[in-house]
């Protein structure tokens, strides 16, 4: 008979090292604000959420089977760093942040009223 020693590993050491990033509530009500403008503009069509290690994803789609226009990126370095927000479309950085809402802040350029004239 052969005998097996077991590795016991620190859970600790396993979760910092382990640990995907999530979008709190108050992200995502900002996400999904945009998203739904973006949609009633006829702009945007789908999105997708992902979560990986160190990383949150926010991902919108002018249509489902192409890539994404722009996927908005929450990371965060370690757990005890705070997040970076990051707007990119492929892989070009267009606006990056420490706020969510500074980092939205790219859109709202994008985001044009256009008034009819009136005489």
């Amino acid at each position: 008979m052969s005998t097996k020693s077991a590795t016991v590993l620190p859970l600790r050491e396993f979760r910092t090292r382990h640990r995907p990033q999530f979008f709190t509530r108050s992200e995502l009500n900002q996400l999904l604000g945009l998203y739904s403008r973006n949609v009633s503009r006829g702009v945007w069509r789908d999105y997708a959420i992902d979560h990986r290690e160190g990383h949150a994803l926010f991902s919108v789609f002018r249509h489902s089977q192409e890539a994404a226009l722009y996927t908005i990126v929450k990371s965060a370095a370690s757990s005890a760093s705070p997040p970076e927000f990051v707007v990119m479309s492929g892989r070009q950085r267009l606006q990056a942040s420490a706020t969510l809402g500074d980092a939205l802040a790219y859109f709202r350029g994008k985001l044009s009223l256009v008034a009819a004239g009136s005489n």
